[in-house]
């Protein structure tokens, strides 16, 4: 089939190699622009979609938006059968959607209609939902409004981060859009629209608002499931981070995972309760198990522990 592919980040990029392994005319790739980087933003650095684009060798074009009339005319001009759009991260106003000769589908990566918008993986697992997904939707002007054409259902493995389920649905996402356009291309695909699937599954409509910065610093007063979640759901971005004095005084440090443990030692929130770094919460304790200090890589909380000991009574956290 003849595509128009939309998207910008590293999640994009299975889907856009699907698509070019599985033998679709990629007409063109459309990304968000070029973002500034380096230090003193003197670099200009294309989005991971771009980068692929240009290694497969496929045109590609990075609107500040689709709302103007040139905008359009070059998007209808290309005669696609099929808009395929994961995570493009602009607008699509509705005479884009109606470009496509058919339709423009959409690679979303929760079990619609709960989690609609930004950020559906970290708010699935920040949730402690047991099990998420993807689904392949048809494209309305409405917010993931879409019937649906596919879904692929997985498990949230325990202490699960978001950048591994991130990982592990943008594969998913890849193989459920190629699978549906294998039942365009016969004239066999089917829609389900997200009321019916609410009402066979009691799914209700939940919004995946963006994660704000100061969403970021924990307060070890919370119960313990809620501080091991949100450190699971926001790594590896934005970091969950606490502030922890390993000698000279406080710096900040992010929490990269953790897992609830069951105390009932009485501690105040943010007390060290063992050498392993075990954190005493409003309820509950968490054990953090991969941290990362700042201008530092990764550690597991044994590794960073022998270098510095973080002894048993010790405070994390403000104060």
């Amino acid at each position: 089939m003849r595509i128009v592919f939309m998207g910008t980040p590293a999640y994009a990029v299975p889907t856009l190699r699907a698509l070019a392994e599985a033998g679709h005319d990629i007409a063109a790739v459309y990304s968000q622009p070029p973002r500034a980087a380096g230090r003193r933003g003197l670099q200009s650095t294309p989005s991971p979609v771009q980068a692929e684009a240009e290694r497969l060798g496929r045109p590609v074009r990075t609107p500040l938006s689709l709302k103007g009339v040139a905008e359009i005319a070059d998007l209808a001009a290309l005669e696609a059968d099929v808009a395929v759009v994961v995570a493009y991260g602009l607008l699509l106003p509705q005479a884009a959607l109606d470009a496509p000769r058919l339709f423009c589908l959409n690679g979303h990566a929760s079990l619609l209609p709960r989690w609609r918008g930004a950020a559906p993986i970290q708010r699935a697992i920040e949730a402690g939902d047991p099990e998420t997904g993807v689904m392949i939707m048809r494209m309305e002007a409405g917010l993931d409004t879409g019937p649906v054409a596919a879904t692929r259902t997985v498990e949230i493995a325990p202490n699960e981060t978001s950048g591994e389920l991130h990982d592990r649905l943008s594969r998913l996402t890849a193989e459920a859009m190629i699978a549906v356009l294998d039942d365009v291309s016969v004239g066999s695909l089917d829609f389900e629209p997200q009321e019916a699937i609410t009402a066979r599954t009691g799914r209700e409509t939940v919004y995946a608002r963006k994660i704000e910065k100061a969403e970021a610093e924990l307060d070890f007063a919370l119960p313990a499931d809620t501080i091991a979640r949100r450190i699971n759901a926001f790594s590896p971005f934005p970091g969950a981070w606490t502030l922890i004095d390993f000698g000279p005084g406080p710096e900040r440090v992010k929490l990269l995972r953790a897992e609830r443990v069951e105390d009932a030692s009485g501690a105040e929130p943010g007390t060290v309760l063992d050498d392993r770094l075990l954190v005493a919460c409003g309820r509950g304790a968490v054990r953090i198990l991969d941290l990362q200090r700042a201008g530092g890589r990764p550690l597991s909380a044994q590794a960073l522990l022998r270098g510095v000991p973080l002894p048993p009574g010790a405070r994390i956290g403000r104060r």
